[in-house]
């Protein structure tokens, strides 16, 4: 079974070790990692997502954080500050400061991002095909109105220093309308079997994907089932601020209508968590087959679970 998942970083990472754990050894995961999260720091290019996802499936992640490395020190971000230069509110740890040079020498070098991510997963072992959405520069912007007036900010920006405390008044992934795919892509989505979208954020980590041109007419053309997990439990996000850019974007934080969003052309199949079962009826009235199932990620082993019923409803829904 070739298996495509479209990913974000916490929420994706960790879905995606327990759909490593459902599988058999001969079933095959290929994930497409947004890469609109990106940034350049320190002269560096920080890849959020893709990092997350190589370093939770390579058994490197801080487990607590849910990003960054284990057993991690902060010597060159304390240096950093000596000498006056920022920002201080994104921490990048000694050992991730090490991922990044790698990759920008390597990219300073010429070669894209795709094979960057290839060369360094050789070290991680994830256990998946780990593709960026596209090698092109990709950034999501967030429109705000402060002290400042208002402005655009780069998403991290607005999630990590500012903990998206303003409205976002609009979510803009600047560079993604002139992208392409990267190499693999649209041939991953197009010889699946089934394409999940695991319990990532809808606007800035799957809806970025899907913002790339060619990205989400090859899902909505592919001929494997396309199953999604909702990221919103009981009328909030499971983790992190997903209602604030969904407010952006004018859909409800609820599980019923963050599935509506997608749309039946996009998505066969939804599942919510059981505290949300009053919602199956009416994403099913919007042509999509729903089952509520327990979706909190609380340990692997529970994960996987979650997997294997998302595998089963894309069997149920099989087009």
């Amino acid at each position: 079974m070739r298996i495509v998942a479209l990913a974000g970083g916490i929420g994706g990472a960790r879905f995606l070790r327990g759909l490593r754990e459902a599988i058999g050894p001969e079933d095959e995961i290929t994930v497409i990692g947004n890469t609109g999260d990106d940034i350049h720091l320190f002269g560096l290019k920080v890849c959020p997502d893709l990092d997350t996802v190589m370093y939770t499936l390579g058994g490197g992640i801080h487990e607590e954080q849910g990003w960054g490395r284990t057993e991690e020190t902060w010597s060159i971000k304390a240096e950093m500050k000596e000498y006056g230069v920022g920002p201080e509110w994104f921490g990048l740890g000694d050992r991730d400061f090490a991922t990044h040079l790698v990759r920008s020498q390597m990219l300073t070098a010429g070669y894209t991002l795709s094979q960057v991510t290839e060369a360094l997963c050789v070290r991680w072992r994830p256990g998946v095909r780990l593709l960026p959405m596209s090698d092109d520069r990709v950034e999501t912007h967030v429109r705000i109105t402060d002290e400042q007036g208002t402005r655009a900010i780069h998403f991290q920006e607005y999630w990590v220093k500012l903990h998206a405390a303003v409205d976002a008044e609009a979510i803009v992934p600047v560079g993604a309308d002139t992208a392409k795919p990267a190499p693999g892509v649209l041939e991953a989505l197009a010889e699946a079997d089934v394409i999940l979208f695991p319990p990532s954020n809808p606007v800035v980590s799957i809806g970025t994907i899907l913002a790339v041109p060619g990205i989400r007419e090859a899902v909505a053309a592919a001929p494997a089932p396309v199953v999604g997990l909702s990221p919103i439990i009981g009328g909030a996000p499971v983790r992190g601020m997903a209602d604030k850019v969904l407010a952006a974007v004018g859909v409800e934080a609820t599980a019923e209508a963050v599935a509506l969003n997608y749309g039946s052309a996009l998505v066969d199949g939804w599942l919510v968590d059981t505290v949300d079962e009053a919602a199956v009826a009416a994403v099913e009235a919007g042509g999509i087959a729903c089952r509520a199932v327990p979706l909190l990620m609380t340990d692997v082993a529970a994960t996987a679970e979650m997997a294997r019923a998302a595998l089963a409803l894309a069997e149920q829904v099989r087009r």
